[in-house]
């Protein structure tokens, strides 16, 4: 009895220094939209920052069809000094020449010193899902003064959501949504983030937000598939092999986190994947008095495991800790 109670002694000990993010990990202040988020860790100052889509969701239109509140959106920033909480650092701001009304999907990578956004352009507000897409380069040497780098030329006028990775045969492969094209997932390779030629569908499914990464040993892709996330492993970031289960297609059972997770963001810190995603707010109490409180969005996070080679996730278990791995160094 003493050698076991001395071991649950150890274990509460151990596990006493656990501090678990937040549910939901952020919330903006301003418009109550945060959505499609991209991490990177800013050098200059040493902290991690989110850049996301900012959605209008707190705008009430009187058509409810109408959705003016997803255009016109500009990219938030927010940044954390110790991983497990953050805060609102304002909007990013970005040359006019090369860039548009409404903003969607921030994509960004840090090559060679050099941090490289992707940034889907929808040129004006539609009342509808109408209008051209496109997705264009912009570079930064700090984050906050970018400079136009080129639009991203894949053969269609309705791009969206880039994933952007250093291909391993070499040069960079891009990852997109063709909304023209069924909507369905390509991907394009280019020697010098200058020209891009195209690969073809990766997937036969329609879907959108995809993320590329490396983690445990395998490439893998994570999309969103407006009912759970599509999961495609490899080798080679090349040939692609299906995940037989969706992630985060069931309800969760904590509030804000009562819908589907959509558009993931994942980050790999120290050998572990963390699995970014927004959900609407459809399913809490809030909505049974507001008929607009489902345009509300949440950042939420999640630890990604292996279990028999494939991916998994449990959104209801505490969300994990975040402060060795994203806290300011």
């Amino acid at each position: 009895m003493k050698i076991a109670a001395l071991l649950l002694l150890a274990a509460l000990a151990g596990c006493a220094g656990v501090e678990p993010a937040p549910r939901p990990l952020y919330r903006d202040p301003v418009l109550d939209g945060a959505a499609d988020v991209s991490l990177v860790f800013n050098r200059g100052l040493k902290r991690w920052e989110m850049f996301y889509t900012n959605r209008r969701a707190t705008l009430r239109l009187p058509d409810p069809k109408d959705v003016s509140w997803v255009h016109a959106t500009p990219i938030g920033i927010a940044t954390t000094d110790d991983g497990n909480h953050w805060r609102a650092a304002g909007e990013a701001t970005f040359p006019a020449e090369c860039t548009g009304a409404t903003l969607w999907a921030p994509e960004i990578q840090d090559f060679d010193g050099v941090y490289h956004l992707w940034l889907t352009i929808v040129p004006g507000v539609h009342k509808s899902w109408t209008g051209e897409r496109r997705i264009e380069h912009l570079t930064s040497t700090d984050l906050r003064h970018w400079t136009c780098a080129g639009r991203v030329d894949l053969g269609s006028p309705k791009v969206i959501d880039a994933a952007v990775i250093r291909a391993p045969q070499g040069g960079w492969r891009m990852w997109f949504k063709d909304e023209q094209g069924g909507s369905r997932l390509k991907a394009a390779d280019s020697p010098d983030l200058k020209t891009w030629t195209l690969r073809g569908p990766v997937s036969p499914l329609p879907g959108e937000g995809p993320t590329v990464f490396q983690f445990a040993g395998k490439w893998w892709l994570v999309a969103d598939l407006w009912k759970g996330l599509l999961v495609l492993r490899s080798d080679d970031a090349r040939t692609w092999e299906e995940q037989p289960a969706r992630l985060l297609s069931d309800i969760g059972q904590h509030p804000t986190d009562r819908a589907k997770g959509q558009h993931p963001g994942v980050t790999v810190v120290d050998g572990r994947a963390y699995l970014f995603y927004f959900t609407h707010q459809g399913g809490e109490p809030e909505a049974r008095t507001d008929d607009r409180w489902h345009q509300r969005t949440v950042i939420q996070v999640a630890e990604m495991t292996l279990k028999d080679g494939w991916l998994t996730v449990d959104r209801n278990a505490p969300p994990p800790d975040l402060r060795s791995a994203f806290g300011a160094r």
